[in-house]
């Protein structure tokens, strides 16, 4: 099966008679640890994934973007100088359409384009599809015109195009992943000054993204409400976001706040320490801590943060019970179905599909599919 690099490649030749100018493609991401710190200016620990959206591009005459989703078999078409609208016909392409909103905006002048996409990041599985389209497309867009950015302004970019135009408010994790990641490392991102530091992964670990196949979707009304509790709680302390408040502050407001305030408060105060917790147990190779870690963020998210569901409980009960202490397993992404994450030695990747496969069919009805990924560098480190 060709890469979608190859695929967009000869795909742009056939339909717009021409030869692409570039090709970009951004990576999928999946978070180790730090589940809705990101909107609260807190830490999160995500890597970029071996699954990737490609964009390849041509220069056209005019002002008009003519965009052909390999995927979604449908295309769009509109003018630079024009408004640009939502497009409810075809939801894919008001990521694009958001992007270039939000690069107009901020002075880029852009040129007019054909482009043609395709991806193999798995959609609504909480891998951040979205955002390696919104990468790639600006990455794809500023090269054509000969402008610059880096890779912080285009993640800022994407996560506005989402904010603004598309009307998901998530933060910037999954935009600055998709840019920034580099090869066999987390990343541990604080999203208050977007500091980075690289972590390496234990060089005998392995990754498996298992989707649940429980379709979710952000823009949908929970997440939203989750950015909404938490920052009620955060003006209720007077302060900038839910990083600045502490357990003990949080314990003494009791009386003044609800209880769901208090559980989802209590679960991004706690989650921030356990995500800078692991950065450090990464760097000591330590996957028995690691483990514990990612035990109790999946129990926070349950819990106190109400983002799980059956078949996602039920898929880390059954790794769990073949890894024991030797490794972490936990939901992963937005919530609400999507994938769990699975770190573990190589040693035992084998027996985990097998338990897996065998059982959570049998548990749930569902068939799982299962991604054993490598960690790769974001769109704006390929060749470092």
């Amino acid at each position: 099966m060709s890469s979608p690099v190859e695929f967009v490649e000869r795909a742009h030749s056939e339909h717009f008679e021409c030869d692409p100018e570039l090709i970009t493609a951004a990576p999928g991401r999946v978070n180790l640890i730090g589940e809705h710190t990101d909107y609260n200016d807190g830490f999160v620990l995500p890597v970029a994934i071996s699954y990737h959206t490609a964009v390849a591009i041509s220069r056209r005459d005019d002002r008009n973007i003519v965009a052909n989703a390999l995927d979604e078999g449908t295309q769009t078409q509109f003018d630079l100088d024009a408004d640009i609208a939502f497009d409810v016909a075809t939801p894919w392409s008001n990521y694009l359409r958001g992007v270039i909103v939000e690069l107009l905006r901020n002075g880029y002048r852009l040129s007019g384009a054909n482009i043609t996409i395709s991806g193999n990041v798995p959609m609504g599985a909480g891998l951040s599809s979205s955002a390696a389209l919104e990468i790639s497309l600006i990455r794809a867009l500023t090269q054509l015109s000969g402008e610059t950015i880096t890779g912080i302004e285009a993640a800022r970019f994407g996560q506005a195009a989402e904010n603004n135009f598309v009307g998901c408010n998530c933060g910037i994790m999954d935009q600055l992943i998709s840019a920034e990641g580099l090869e066999n490392h987390a990343l541990l991102i604080d999203c208050r000054s977007l500091d980075t530091q690289p972590v390496p992964l234990p060089a005998d670990s392995a990754l498996l993204i298992i989707n649940s196949n429980v379709q979710r979707k952000l823009v949908d009304g929970e997440y939203n409400l989750r950015r909404q509790q938490c920052e009620q709680v955060a003006r209720h302390f007077a302060v900038a976001a839910l990083r600045d408040v502490g357990l003990e502050q949080l314990a003494a407001a009791t009386a003044v706040l609800t209880e769901v305030q208090l559980r989802r408060a209590r679960h991004v105060i706690t989650e921030n320490d356990r995500t800078q917790q692991t950065a450090q147990a990464l760097r000591d190779g330590d996957l028995v801590s690691i483990g514990k870690l990612m035990a109790d963020s999946h129990e926070s998210m349950r819990a106190d943060f109400e983002i799980t569901v059956p078949e996602i409980d039920c898929l880390v009960d059954i790794v769990k019970s073949v890894i024991g202490p030797s490794g972490g397993v936990r939901m992963t992404g937005g919530g609400f179905g999507g994938c769990v994450l699975v770190l573990v030695p190589q040693s035992l990747v084998a027996d985990v599909a097998s338990a897996v496969t065998n059982q959570y069919p049998q548990q749930t009805g569902l068939q799982p599919t299962l991604f054993e990924c490598s960690v790769v560098s974001g769109a704006f480190n390929q060749g470092v």
